[in-house]
């Protein structure tokens, strides 16, 4: 395995394309990359970051989410 992680678009419109525990980022491959830990029926995630940081933010803003 070479350590690159493959991304995949993520249809803002389309609410079911995200799921808790995926990785998700603004940018494919770009940082800060995300784990989504809950979603709300308001489109709103908490995301926790590499520091195991927490925060919420819409889910509508981060149109990649890895392949893993």
């Amino acid at each position: 395995m070479n350590g690159r992680m493959e991304w995949v678009f993520v249809d803002p419109t389309d609410t079911g394309a995200v799921q808790v525990g995926d990785l998700v980022s603004a940018a494919a491959g770009g940082m800060p990359t995300y784990r989504v830990v809950e979603l709300n029926e308001d489109g709103l995630a908490c995301l926790r970051d590499e520091r195991e940081s927490e925060q919420v933010m819409p889910i509508d803003r981060f149109f990649w989410k890895a392949c893993e």
